[in-house]
């Protein structure tokens, strides 16, 4: 099937604007032909897109469709036009990585600043995703790197390591935990807690800990950032877990404390994941490499 971008930038505009007439004027052109590049689709297509009513026009359930591939492919296009245009103005390589938000808070922002310095005509792509999230974009090739907890399977994919991160309680000053050095899971479910969404990997990981001594958190708020747990946290709401690196960002502050957890789950490992090294582009290669050696 052969279709063309005009006709599809045409359609989305006549879908935007639910009139042939409006979308010739917004792109300048003349109401027949676009009347007839329609029509065209359609036959071509042999099914109708649009319902043609007297005070203009709607989809039919087969424009629905049409018209959610068509903004993809229009999207894409315009990515793709920008991502060329960076290597007329000196711009020679694009790495994509996508980080789970302990790796994007605690190390990266050292770490590719590093990179960066010492590539200075390269581009990063850096996104904060949940580690599930992750994984899947690694596997279908939506981005090049992915930063994930090492607890999380990630069959088929490449796995290095990249570093290390220790969980910690964080309560605020007047909990009756906050003189403690260190402390168990097992002596906090007793106690209100503030947590992340249930995609989060921290989540299922504290989730999966107080299963297997038989308990049961009593989330009182998830949240999606670990700054929303530790405010809430600073006003009473709960007591948290968190990465002990990400906490030293929000501590000095906020009126909470960080005890050590003396659970062995609690130090927890990062990875690298990609879906073949051997197949990445030479700077996404370096990359891997440059932070593999970050966490040695």
């Amino acid at each position: 099937m052969r279709v063309d971008f005009l006709t599809l930038k045409l359609f989305v505009a006549i879908a935007d604007e639910r009139s042939l007439t409006r979308a010739a004027e917004r792109e300048h052109l003349a109401l027949a032909a676009v009347s007839k590049r329609i029509s065209d689709l359609e036959a071509h297509l042999r099914i109708p897109l649009l319902y043609r009513q007297p005070k203009g026009v709607a989809l039919t359930p087969a424009g629905d469709a049409l018209l959610h591939h068509a903004r993809n492919l229009l999207d894409n296009i315009q990515h793709m036009q920008a991502d060329l245009s960076e290597f007329s103005e000196g711009i020679n390589g694009h790495v994509r990585i996508h980080a789970n938000t302990s790796a994007v808070i605690a190390f990266l922002p050292e770490d590719l600043s590093a990179f960066a310095a010492q590539h200075p005509q390269i581009r990063i792509d850096l996104e904060e995703r949940v580690s599930s999230d992750i994984i899947h974009a690694v596997r279908e090739g939506l981005t090049d790197i992915g930063i994930f907890a090492g607890h999380v399977a990630a069959e088929g994919l490449q796995l290095f390591p990249y570093r290390s991160d220790r969980l910690v309680l964080v309560v605020p000053r007047a909990h009756p935990l906050a003189g403690r050095d260190s402390v168990a899971l097992s002596e906090t479910v007793g106690y209100d807690y503030i947590a992340l969404q249930k995609e989060a990997s921290l989540h299922s990981l504290i989730t999966q800990a107080a299963q297997q001594l038989g308990a049961h958190l009593r989330v009182r708020i998830q949240v999606r950032s670990f700054e929303a747990i530790c405010r809430l946290i600073h006003t009473g709401m709960g007591i948290g877990i968190l990465p002990q690196q990400a906490v030293g960002t929000y501590l000095p502050h906020m009126g909470v404390k960080a005890i050590a957890l003396s659970d062995d789950w609690a130090q927890r490992e990062l990875n690298i994941g990609v879906r073949q090294y051997d197949a990445l582009s030479l700077i996404a290669r370096q990359m891997v490499d440059h932070l593999r050696g970050q966490g040695s």
